[in-house]
């Protein structure tokens, strides 16, 4: 048995465990990276590349299928398999920079094989023994499996396994009408699947509920079925056909994936061992993402937060302070921005409306505008959505956006409250035109207008100046 003393342990090699090694070992420290997986984690073989892969066949689908600008639409002769095979494509493109060779390289000790505490400052990979001085649980997210009667008798499907099929499903059923949900439900509706959602409550339940239906009636009118309230009692499957039971009546299909969220993936890592608390299956962590044994870190979805890979990059960037520094760090997350990549992307940074208006009250305003007033939105045919911005003694304390490359233009809104920058620095911007940029402009300027035009001491200050200054 090998035993491995080293400054900094990471467990995972997702998104942030990687970020967090390639900026240690770059830094100076030794660092020993554990894995027993696939390297690059759930965004790399599970989540955000492969889906995004998927929604952009499924987008050149739609394309061809709705046509547009003088050019008539056609069916599009749409091959599966071939789909999937751009998805493994997107996948190894990627994997060379996520590669147990490339951190190597780097100077990291990467170890294969499943992590087990065997006591505060013992991890055990195999036959090796690893002793840090700090551990950072970076292992990621796995998907939420609810205990509905007969679910465990039926081949249901996952994030984790959508991605093997090599056959359309002539009719998905989706449990759960979340951002993965969704995105997959217009992603195989666009293939040309029959595809019904079905959702206990609402439907992108925790987004505002103005612009969520912008982006849910545009599912509608592709042919998504979303049936919302429908609480599940009860999968039942039978001579290949799959029923789900639900209070609104029965909905039967050849394919059940399930998308009701992820939870932190604890379990293999033997915790109490480490004296490393959990709480409702989520890790009992401080503001400087410090467990309850002050040598272990978490980072990432294993944190029990938001389940974003932009989220444990920054995690990462926090934790790497105390450790190789000695300085004291705090994560924050209402400079997080997240987006659902429905066509239109719906995306959000900071509070909706009515978390705004619960906060604030009557100190806020909200701006908006319109892509129906923007040229380069006319000018490709893309006019529908809007973007709303809650301000509060005139800075930014969320912005939503639904429209075409929303989570392109949530950027400069997630720079100025990242910042604390005013409406006017973003009024003060000059875009190139015509871009969809200027959408964000113009609801700076919304802001304004009422300020400077509805103002009457302003016109009588104008009509002032006009006759005193030759």
């Amino acid at each position: 048995m090998a035993r491995i003393k080293t400054d900094l342990c990471i467990i995972g090699a997702g998104s942030g465990g990687l970020s967090l090694a390639a900026g240690a070992v770059q830094m100076g420290a030794r660092v020993v990276l554990v894995e027993g997986h696939k390297m690059g984690g759930d965004c790399l073989n599970y989540g955000c590349v492969p889906s995004k892969a998927l929604l952009s066949a499924a987008h050149v689908a739609q394309t061809i299928r709705a046509g547009g600008c003088g050019i008539a639409g056609t069916e599009p002769q749409v091959d599966y398999a071939a789909a999937m095979d751009h998805v493994r494509q997107a996948i190894a493109a990627i994997e060379p920079h996520d590669s147990v060779e490339r951190f190597e390289g780097l100077g990291v000790r990467v170890i294969r094989g499943w992590g087990r505490f065997t006591g505060p400052r013992a991890l055990q990979v195999g036959g090796d023994v690893i002793r840090a001085r700090r551990y950072v649980i970076a292992t990621g997210s796995c998907p939420v499996v609810p205990p509905i009667p007969g679910l465990g008798d039926v081949p249901y499907l996952t994030n984790e396994t959508l991605f093997d099929l090599r056959t359309r499903p002539d009719h998905l059923l989706v449990i759960g009408g979340g951002p993965i949900g969704l995105e997959m439900a217009q992603a195989h509706a666009r293939l040309g699947a029959q595809v019904t959602v079905i959702e206990g409550a609402q439907a992108l339940g925790r987004e505002d509920a103005e612009l969520r239906a912008v982006v849910l009636d545009r599912l509608r009118d592709e042919g998504v079925r979303i049936v919302e309230g429908a609480a599940v009692q009860r999968v039942d499957g039978t001579g290949g056909a799959i029923t789900v039971q639900t209070g609104q009546g029965a909905f039967t299909g050849t394919h059940l994936l399930v998308a009701v969220g992820r939870k932190p993936a604890l379990d293999q890592l033997n915790l109490d061992a480490a004296g490393v608390e959990i709480e409702d299956g989520r890790l009992n962590l401080d503001r400087g993402l410090r467990t309850t044994n002050r040598r272990i870190y978490a980072i990432g979805d294993a944190a029990g937060g938001a389940q974003f890979t932009h989220l444990a990059g920054y995690q990462a960037g926090v934790v790497i302070r105390p450790i190789l520094l000695g300085l004291p760090a705090r994560a924050r997350a209402d400079h997080i921005p997240r987006v659902t990549y429905t066509d239109p992307e719906l995306a959000q940074i900071g509070q909706t409306e009515e978390e705004a208006r619960a906060a604030h009250g009557d100190r806020l305003t909200v701006a908006r505008s319109e892509f129906a007033g923007n040229d380069r939105a006319i000018a490709s045919g893309r006019t529908h959505g809007a973007i709303k911005v809650m301000v509060v003694k005139g800075r930014p304390v969320g912005v939503t956006i639904a429209g075409p490359d929303a989570g392109e233009l949530i950027g400069p809104w997630a720079l100025a409250v990242a910042n604390g920058l005013k409406m006017g620095a973003v009024a003060a911007t000059v875009l190139p035109y015509p871009t969809l940029g200027e959408v964000n402009k113009r609801a700076a300027g919304a802001y304004f207008s009422p300020k400077l035009f509805e103002n009457p001491w302003v016109k009588r200050g104008v009509r002032l100046v006009q006759a005193l200054v030759p």
